[in-house]
């Protein structure tokens, strides 16, 4: 008897092709690779029909907090990994501002050690720059699954935040690929910190962190990208006056804006949720969610990301301004986007560009990001017509809670797939974990 041709099929589910075209195809998978976009009848030693679901490129969230080495009781590798996966994603970026900080070649191996058997996704992770590291950050920059070296210019603590221009120079200078910033002036902040006051209104949190504040920090770290020759990556945009400046520095700098500042606006949002609302930089008002669409809309918009930030429901409830900062988000992602697309805000080639292509492009992501032979099958199965109300009760984060609580969307992931195997399908997860680091160029 003739051995399968493939593993597995994918059989009759609406492709979303490479050049932005819709394909009712079948897709084969061997070893973890897509085979083949049109694979024959009874060639496989399993099919799965898709039909009346739509396949999307594996969604990418290159921005999560998961809290690994650090505070488990609000988060770990495992349980981030399965809310990314129960929202469809297939790879993840964490952030180094854990406890230990990954800021040296041991907390790099020991969070590149951690990966296997806990991940239900695939894994990459960043660098965080440091005065004491910079001389290593070439070097740092180099090792396995490491996406990027993350530059705190504001709003962080202790060893990881470098707010001066020639610290942050000294950083540009130290290797070569693409540097990602949190970009609020710390000295501004620090300088208007006394006009608030414990217990103010939680919607003081965006007046205190204004669009000045994000504009002169990203303004500074353009002008030294354009003068060491080294390019950088803003997260998290949030203002208007950023996406018209940043639109002048494409060469320079390039542009991730979050869903949240797609989602939601002040002071609607911190009324109805208070501390559940703080995050940095902060929600802003509709004028500025009008400008992130707009960006997003004419390419001026990268990537698209959760930044996934959990804390503990008692630290989201103190007064302002000793709440966390910092809210969930891997696993709502995705039917968030979809619920824009279904309310024509976006497209799902456009999506696929800022959630799957765009980050696996921006990072030098190696055989992910899109629907094409010789490419990693990694999939997000999605019915565009399921109408789900998102609850807090169904979120696999430990610490418990979504700022979207009560929020019905249209257009929800069914199946994740990680390289061949399907990890999720219809909410449940699937099998063991078995995410990987992933590989750069």
């Amino acid at each position: 008897m003739t051995a399968p041709s493939f593993d597995r099929i994918l059989r009759g589910g609406t492709v979303l092709l490479p050049w932005g075209e819709w394909a009712e195809t079948d897709l084969g998978i061997t070893a973890g690779r897509i085979a083949s976009l049109a694979a024959p009848a009874d060639a496989a030693g399993e099919t799965i029909d898709l039909a009346g679901l739509t396949v999307l490129p594996g969604i990418i969230d290159p921005h999560v907090h998961f809290r690994d080495p650090g505070d488990g009781t609000v988060e770990t590798l495992e349980s981030g990994t399965r809310g990314a996966v129960l929202g469809g994603v297939t790879t993840i970026f964490d952030m180094p501002n854990t406890s230990p900080a990954i800021a040296s070649a041991h907390t790099i191996a020991l969070k590149a050690d951690s990966v296997p058997g806990r991940a239900w996704c695939d894994v990459g992770f960043y660098v965080g720059a440091t005065r004491a590291n910079t001389p290593d950050l070439a070097g740092f920059e180099q090792h396995p699954g490491v996406a990027a070296i993350k530059v705190f210019a504001g709003s962080s603590t202790g060893d990881l935040m470098i707010e001066d221009d020639p610290g942050i120079e000294a950083v540009l200078r130290s290797g070569h690929r693409r540097v990602a910033f949190h970009s609020e002036d710390e000295y501004r902040l620090q300088a208007r910190r006394n006009q608030f006051r414990l217990g103010d209104p939680y919607a003081c949190h965006a007046e205190w962190r204004d669009p000045e504040c994000a504009i002169l920090a990203t303004s500074r770290i353009v002008a030294l990208a354009a003068k060491t020759g080294r390019a950088v990556h803003i997260l998290h945009v949030s203002t208007a006056q950023e996406f018209a400046f940043l639109a002048e520095h494409r060469a320079e700098a390039s542009v991730e804006v979050l869903v949240n500042h797609l989602s939601q606006a002040a002071p609607e949002v911190y009324e109805r949720l208070g501390g559940y609302a703080v995050m940095n930089p902060p929600l802003r008002d509709q004028s500025h969610v009008d400008a992130a669409w707009a960006a997003v809309g004419d390419g001026r918009v990268d990537t698209i990301a959760s930044d996934h930030a959990p804390h503990s429901r008692a630290a989201k409830e103190r007064p302002w301004p000793t709440c966390a900062s910092g809210l969930t988000g891997v696993q709502t992602l995705l039917p968030i986007m979809l619920n824009h697309a279904s309310a024509g805000r976006i497209t799902l080639p456009r999506l696929a560009d800022a959630m799957a292509a765009g980050p696996a492009r921006l990072y030098g992501l190696r055989n992910k990001g899109r629907i094409a032979v010789g490419f990693d099958a990694d999939f997000t199965v999605v019915d565009l017509k399921a109408r789900r109300r998102i609850e807090n009760a169904a979120m696999a984060s430990r610490c418990g809670w979504t700022p979207f609580d009560g929020l019905w969307v249209t257009g929800w992931p069914i199946m994740t797939v990680v390289r061949g195997r399907v990890v999720m399908r219809d909410g449940a997860v699937l099998g063991a974990p078995e995410g990987a680091l992933v590989t750069f160029t």
